[in-house]
């Protein structure tokens, strides 16, 4: 009997564009693309790596829709990386995830589905710049216990830790201006336009689930696992507990010529009934999106304030209201998602005579939080890099910023006094991650030098290398439920589709020969370097400053200069675990308190489950030698 064989999913065929679309005209031949999300739950020793503790197993491998670019894109026609014309930005595939919790009684589907029905039976909203661009919520919110994502959680006391250091300092909570008035019942904002509706032409096409409110009903799990994820040009929106077809989109959101770049989740405003994104785009543009009700707002409009690439944004922990945009021209831009754009103009903060004076360290605020002009976005304005930033990090007691830029460096920024601190630099080429250790002693950076180094924020210093990698390092991130007082795991993702893990403590550090020969045995490093004290600018401890052979400087603004650290002077640090995970190019990297997730540049998002048991297993020959 002959076995029947579903056909594959359609494909959007060259042909049905419209003859103005470069394709049509012969500028590039328009590749296949799929058009639904497909799912596959692979076996076999290959899907598996092997570490102390046990064995890690693929669960599940979600393949994203890769949407045709839109007609009228403009095609790459050289793929040639060596080209001197640069492609378009673009990020592969970024996630940002939120639990929430089902509370009982809680109808979150009935303004959806009121919604939808208003979208298929109204008539087209367009943006208008003279509205306000936030409308109050019809629906009761929930409270929600809900724990939050790993890349959020590191355990109870850091939580609590964060709350009481959030009351004592919060980030322009000295300016009266920045309060927001409560609004009538406590209810929250959400933005204005319903992006079904939207006549806009950023807004290519809106694809709702045709079961949305049933799915969301029957997700059968007393937390969802919501999961936003970005391709090219389009938005999904997925729930990884369900218990059928999790790899169906919720709704997914395809712009027209501009590609979602990064995007974030507020933590703070989250509920069973509304959820504040924010995502950033390649045009510039920002987009403030509530799923649950399917309105937007869209910021810095056609680069009203800053027309550069956004590279990465993040809300501003213990904000409800205020984000950090990285923009590609090296400006770090604090926007209020409530407030209109208005052309941006610096203002002058420095001291009578001094206006003609800029820092050595190119580190500038153009607008501090601290201004009492408010009443338009921006909120504040700072230029800290001559090249694109690619990524930054907050650190655990929201005090501090770490920043990464494509040329090579990391700088340490106090947030709270807008005030730069120290700038490191990589050992060649650009920084392309950074993240804090949990406790807030230690930062990570990768980038194009394939190496991951990690830094001493209380000692100012470089603490180790660690190589391992093959190319460039796509994303790093620590491993709250596997790191105590003395150690901590860490992992990091590259170009070269491996996912390697790290356990690293200060006493597991071997001494460089070089140093141990030139430094007799018990001797410390000088306090001091160039008549600098041990203390910091802003009043934190400085832990030891370098005084070998190459000396740390310090400018008149009290900026700390760290110079490159010779290898021969650096310890080398080793992973635990090298694993090929991907054939293509590997973007981000999330740990969870049950699993690991990667994502890789053609839209595969992988689901690997830890080890069940803690028995220490033998990894293989095989695997060890990928």
């Amino acid at each position: 009997m002959a076995m029947f064989v579903l056909p594959p999913p359609p494909r959007y065929p060259p042909t049905g564009f419209s003859l103005a679309s470069p394709y049509a005209m012969g500028g590039a031949p328009m590749p296949p693309m799929e058009t639904s999300n497909t799912i596959a739950h692979p076996t076999g020793p290959e899907h598996a790596f092997h570490t102390g503790e046990g064995q890690y197993t693929l669960r599940e491998e979600i393949h994203l829709a890769t949407p045709p670019p839109h007609p009228s894109e403009t095609p790459i026609t050289s793929p040639n990386p060596l080209a001197i014309q640069p492609a378009p930005p673009s990020a592969g595939t970024r996630i940002s995830t939120i639990i929430i919790k089902t509370v009982p009684g809680t109808n979150r589907t009935s303004q959806i589905y009121r919604n939808t029905v208003l979208a298929q039976n109204g008539e087209a909203e367009a943006e208008h710049a003279s509205e306000p661009r936030t409308s109050e919520s019809t629906e009761e919110d929930s409270t929600d216990g809900g724990s939050k994502s790993g890349t959020d959680t590191a355990g109870a006391s850091t939580v609590a830790t964060s709350t009481t250091h959030l009351m004592n300092d919060k980030f322009g909570g000295e300016n009266a201006v920045l309060t927001h008035a409560p609004t009538k019942d406590n209810k929250k904002r959400k933005p204005k336009n319903n992006i079904q509706k939207s006549n806009s032409s950023f807004v290519s096409r809106v694809i709702m689930h045709e079961a949305l409110t049933k799915k969301l009903q029957e997700s059968g799990a007393s937390e969802d696992l919501f999961v936003f994820a970005n391709i090219n040009r389009a938005y999904h929106w997925l729930n990884l507990s369900a218990k059928q077809n999790k790899q169906e989109s919720l709704s997914k959101v395809l712009f027209t010529k501009s590609h979602p770049i990064c995007h974030d989740v507020n933590q703070l405003t989250k509920s069973a009934t509304h959820i504040d994104i924010i995502m950033g785009f390649s045009t510039g543009d920002i987009v403030w999106y509530e799923p649950m009700s399917s309105k937007y707002s869209r910021l810095n409009k056609n680069g009203a304030i800053n027309n550069s690439a956004v590279l990465d944004i993040r809300w501003i922990p213990g904000s409800d209201n205020l984000f950090l945009a990285a923009h590609g021209d090296g400006s770090l831009v604090v926007y209020d998602k409530e407030k209109e754009d208005a052309p941006f103009v610096p203002e002058e903060f420095a001291e009578e005579g001094e206006t003609d004076r800029k820092p050595a360290s190119g580190f500038f605020a153009a607008k501090s939080v601290n201004s009492k002009i408010q009443k338009f976005n921006p909120v504040a304005y700072w230029n800290v890099a001559k090249q694109a930033i690619n990524a930054f990090a907050f650190s655990p007691d929201h005090k501090h910023l770490a920043v990464v830029s494509e040329d090579g460096r990391l700088c340490i920024i106090n947030i709270l006094k807008e005030q730069l601190l120290d700038v490191f630099n990589s050992y060649y080429g650009g920084l392309l991650c950074v993240c804090w250790s949990p406790d807030g002693r230690y930062i990570l950076t990768g980038g194009q030098d394939d190496l991951i180094s990690i830094w001493s924020f209380v000692d100012r210093r470089i603490v180790a290398r660690c190589s391992g990698h093959h190319s460039w390092v796509a994303d790093l991130a620590f491993d709250p439920w596997s790191c105590d007082a003395r150690t901590y795991r860490f992992g990091s993702v590259g170009e070269d589709g491996r996912l390697l893990l790290w356990d690293f403590s200060v006493g597991m550090l071997s001494r460089p020969k070089a140093v141990a020969a030139k430094q007799p045995r018990g001797s410390v490093s000088s306090g001091t370097a160039n008549g600098t004290s041990r203390t910091r600018p802003d009043g934190q401890p400085a832990g030891r400053l370098r005084s070998e052979s190459v000396a740390t400087k310090v400018d008149d603004d009290g900026v700390v200069y760290h110079p490159v650290e010779p290898r021969a002077r650096t310890s080398n640090l080793l992973a635990i675990m090298s694993k090929v995970v991907d054939v293509d190019p590997l973007c981000q990297l999330e740990f969870r308190d049950d699993c690991i997730i990667t994502t890789c540049r053609e839209g595969h998002i992988k689901t690997w489950d830890r080890p069940k048991s803690t028995t220490l297993s033998v990894v293989p020959e095989a695997n060890s030698a990928q």
